[in-house]
């Protein structure tokens, strides 16, 4: 049973006005914005130098780029399995953690060492494109593991504008500070917002088991949430095979991943060719994340939360790809500089504001394992498995001679497909939290 207090706190209250947030959950929901508010504040001070490591790479290498990645998420995946598996999960989220903090010192020095870049900036690249998967997947799979399905829907919608508040001030720190400091003291930041989710993860742990009677645990967990999972490093591969609900997602990921390597690649090349030096190009993509995180962060305050509740899961995730198929077509009419600008705000605010918490509502119905072990696969490995292979895709197509335009229109009816499957899997859903809540009331409590 919810052990919950008769009053909420002054904080609770502000958050209630915004959230329908009911007692008990007030130091829950504060400390997973904290969590994620620090984690993204973490990436989007790396992010924009990530993206000048990129372009200073060669743009005509970036699919290798790209390929590097999925590569080296072959390689962490199942370190992560063999962690899950053999302990607890107060443990091996601080080490996942603590990892990343010590690779983020390390590129401190590489970074110095090599000051052409030659080696450190694809290194650095690929490191970082697996840090944000891996991170954020990890933090989702948490929320996932601490909160159930009604708690999700109005709830998530808010924990996601922490990590958005954070999207906002890290490009900001970087933009400010980088031509006055240089790229090498933002890593010393980045790696001292990260220490920070350390002792969230600590205090979260601590509020779930205040809350959580042992013998009412809910049916799909069936152990205690810090037992370790145990099984084999492989098993998150397994876990979607076996499953057609996880295969729909993997699915999913494949096509929002596709067209948004398409829209990245376009947006390289535009500023690679309107801005000469490193510097200016590493303040623009923080301008660019800027803009759209702040966008981003009005949409999940105001909007998110009250968009599922209205509409279903079903049709707030299939809403982004739908509109993205309109944007799609106005582009391939008008291929021209502000409509693509203004689809890559429409992709990037519209995922992180209204279908990142949606998809994220789709494990909450599952057990522990395909939480961690086969959310962990999907968004790591076939995410980006989906960006290396649209890369060489676009790639190849640009080699034929097709234009902007061109790759527009043919994004159109994937977008169209991104968004049927969306509503399937929306629906899919409903069905298992229904099932899931009739098992728990048929089983007797003391």
């Amino acid at each position: 049973m919810y052990k919950v207090p008769r009053t909420l706190s002054p904080l609770g209250e502000t958050v209630r006005r915004i959230v329908d947030l009911q007692p008990g959950e007030g130091r829950a929901v504060g400390w997973s914005f904290l969590y994620f508010f620090c984690l993204l504040s973490s990436y989007y001070i790396l992010r924009p130098i990530r993206d000048e490591m990129g372009i200073s790479a060669g743009i005509e290498n970036m699919q290798w780029l790209f390929t590097g990645t999925f590569v080296a998420m072959l390689m962490v995946v199942p370190v992560f399995g063999w962690i899950t598996s053999r302990f607890r999960r107060g443990r091996f989220l601080p080490l996942v953690y603590l990892f990343f903090i010590a690779t983020i010192l390390l590129f401190y020095a590489l970074f110095d060492l090599d000051p052409e870049k030659k080696l450190v900036a694809p290194t650095f690249f690929i490191w970082l494109s697996v840090f944000n998967l891996f991170v954020v997947s990890v933090f989702w799979s948490f929320m996932n593991d601490l909160f159930h399905d009604a708690q999700a829907k109005r709830l998530f919608g808010f924990i996601a504008a922490g990590g958005t508040a954070g999207a906002i001030v890290g490009p900001l720190s970087t933009a400010t500070l980088v031509q006055v400091l240089g790229m090498r003291p933002m890593l010393l930041l980045s790696a001292g917002l990260l220490a920070v989710t350390m002792l969230c993860i600590r205090q979260l742990i601590a509020w779930q088991q205040r809350q959580t009677d042992p013998g009412q645990r809910h049916p799909a967990a069936n152990q205690d949430p810090e037992s370790p999972l145990g099984g084999g490093v492989f098993d998150g591969i397994a876990l979607v095979a076996r499953s057609p609900y996880l295969a729909g997602i993997c699915v999913l990921i494949l096509l929002y991943a596709t067209l948004s390597t398409f829209l990245y690649f376009q947006q390289a090349q535009i500023i690679k060719d309107a801005f000469a030096d490193s510097e200016s190009r590493t303040a623009v993509f923080a301008g660019i994340d800027l803009a759209v995180n702040t966008l981003t962060l009005l949409l999940q305050f105001f909007v998110t939360g009250r968009l599922v509740k209205k509409f279903g899961l079903g049709l707030v995730l299939a809403l982004i790809p739908m509109l993205l198929s309109v944007g799609f077509l106005v582009l391939g009419l008008f291929p021209i500089l502000p409509v693509l600008v203004a689809v890559q705000v429409l992709r990037r605010a519209g995922n992180y504001a209204i279908m990142r918490p949606a998809r994220e509502m789709l494990y909450v119905v599952l057990n522990r394992e395909e939480k961690y072990k086969a959310k962990n696969f999907i968004d790591t490995v076939i995410y980006r498995g989906g960006d290396a292979v649209s890369s060489w895709v676009y790639t190849a197509m640009r080699g034929l001679g097709l234009g902007l335009a061109t790759i527009a229109w043919i994004a159109v009816p994937l977008s169209l497909l991104w968004a049927g499957l969306a509503l399937k899997l929306g629906r899919t859903q409903h069905l298992l939290a229904q099932a899931a809540n009739q098992k728990n009331r048929s089983i007797p409590h003391d």
